[in-house]
């Protein structure tokens, strides 16, 4: 679905999909249809509103040019075909100049056409000759007329209006999907979920806002510090400040998934699970890797595999800093002795049939309980390293916690249930429906153990009192599934994240 407003916003144009495939004129005013016709037989991907009249528009697609004519009186459109000769083109965008003289159109070819619009609809000239990379995504003029493109390969190009030959060009991190000029000052947006600003006169890019453009998997504070948070996501680990949500730092290793993230207890570095099977810790100012652990988790003979993350699943770090505490997609949990640059195995629990989802420790390092996609939850002894007890429901177990004095534990998973335990004798004291449409992935309890929030495939965040058991406000903005939430250690924020990209901050 493409659309586009007229300036005096008195009226709407929308193009639909192959299925459709049909032009519709909206009055605004009223939210009704106007008008509409069939744009073509092949594909229409792009719709513009002339500048000087609300009831002409123009539509491009591929190897189709139409410039319509509202009649309001008869409530019909009525199209006339653009004359382009023998030329054949896929357009992916339209920018028609102030006095509507001439269109210039981008095109999957990497090139834009311009056609004049007074008199015949006939083609004019093309350019520039050394096409631009992966096509011309979208197209702007500037206020001297010249035209302004963005094309797929991550090129910002300024093209002259009287030949379209390239003046200026710049490439950034992402296919160029818009672009906006005001002045002297160009934006431009990505695909990778970047925001760039590039000053006219230099043409130097500057990065002003940057998110995760694939899905998060996950989100954790610092021990006791609220002023900034870390993601990972489906290639890098990210680190923002809290209060201006700013990137400060971006960690990648080449194509790799980021499962899983934890700073250990006193700051120093941020240990992560990734999707080759491996632990990586990393300095939290610098970026560098300080330690991988090699081969931390199977990713082959696997019985059973569940979820869709491979590798290392979870992780865990001790209050000693002296131990990692690993889950896998292999259903292996794996204690680990870490000292400085230097590990050692320590232990390998192995009673899990399916994917380890999250695992937690208590605080005084004794123990530490895993949630699993086979339906358990087990406690686990880490001085003997055996299993303490265990929890069985008929789940996808996806979330585990301690309460404050460790005196109950908190679990969700894929049945909707949201349910309290007893931590000595693993018994289930009290169940809450935590949602009504969709499996619950995540669950945080507050540091003075009043209340907890949850979040799931319902895409709701739930803060709930953790005595009175009641859902006490829900925040509505996400459009997939909530794969992580976090509160604030200082209680005044929470953290969301989830498939879409998206970092939500909540104010509680």
């Amino acid at each position: 679905l493409q659309w586009w407003c007229m300036a005096d916003e008195a009226f709407l144009a929308s193009v639909g999909g192959k299925d459709d495939n049909t032009v519709v004129a909206w009055d605004l005013t009223s939210g009704r249809p106007l008008c509409g016709g069939h744009c073509h037989n092949e594909l229409t991907t792009a719709v513009a509103f002339f500048n000087g009249t609300s009831t002409k528009l123009i539509t491009g697609g591929n190897n189709n040019l139409r410039v319509w004519e509202l009649d309001l009186h008869n409530r019909k459109i009525n199209p006339t075909d653009a004359n382009l000769g023998n030329m054949r083109r896929d357009i992916r965008s339209i920018a028609i100049e102030a006095n509507d003289r001439y269109a210039y159109c981008g095109t999957a070819s990497g090139d834009v056409i311009c056609v004049q619009l007074q008199g015949p609809i006939n083609f004019k000239m093309v350019g520039p000759q050394k096409r631009l990379l992966d096509g011309v995504l979208s197209t702007v003029l500037t206020e001297t007329g010249d035209v302004l493109v963005g094309s797929g390969g991550g090129e910002i190009t300024l093209l002259s209006k009287v030949d379209l030959t390239v003046q200026r060009s710049v490439t950034v991190s992402g296919g160029v999907t818009s672009v906006a000029a005001l002045g002297n000052h160009y934006f431009a947006g990505t695909n990778q979920s970047n925001v760039y600003y590039i000053n006219a006169r230099t043409y130097k890019d500057e990065l002003r806002q940057t998110c995760h453009f694939q899905a998060v998997n996950d989100i954790v504070f610092p021990q006791g510090y609220s002023e900034l948070f870390a993601t990972c996501g489906s290639n890098d680990i990210r680190l923002w400040n809290a209060r201006t949500c700013a990137e400060l730092l971006r960690i990648q290793v080449g194509t790799l998934e980021v499962n899983c993230i934890q700073f250990t207890k006193d700051g120093k570095s941020i240990v992560s699970g990734w999707s080759d099977g491996k632990i990586r810790a990393f300095g939290p100012q610098s970026g560098k890797l300080i330690y991988a652990i090699n081969d931390a988790h199977k990713l082959t003979g696997m019985k059973r595999v569940s979820g869709s993350h491979s590798g290392v699943t979870a992780v865990c770090v001790d209050n000693s800093n002296e131990r990692i505490l690993s889950g896998g997609a292999d259903g292996q949990v794996r204690v680990w002795k870490i000292h400085g640059q230097s590990y050692a195995l320590e232990a390998s629990l192995k009673e899990h049939k399916a994917t380890i989802n999250a695992i937690c420790i208590n605080g005084i390092d004794s123990e530490c309980i895993s949630a699993s996609d086979d339906g358990s939850c087990i406690l686990w002894d880490l001085k003997r390293h055996i299993r303490r007890n265990i929890m069985y429901a008929q789940t996808y177990f996806k979330a585990s916690s301690y309460f404050v004095d460790e005196s109950q534990l908190l679990t969700a998973g894929s049945d909707r249930k949201i349910t309290y335990w007893d931590s000595v004798e693993c018994s289930a004291i009290r169940e809450l429906e935590g949602s009504k449409s969709g499996e619950i992935n995540a669950l945080d309890i507050a540091t003075d153990g009043s209340f907890f929030v949850s979040g799931g495939a319902d895409r709701i965040v739930k803060l709930w009192g953790y005595d009175e058991g009641s859902c006490l406000q829900i925040g509505l903005g996400h459009s997939c599934n909530i794969t992580k939430v976090k509160i604030a250690p200082d209680m005044k924020t929470v953290v969301s994240v989830s498939d879409e990209g998206a970092i939500m901050v909540w104010k509680i």
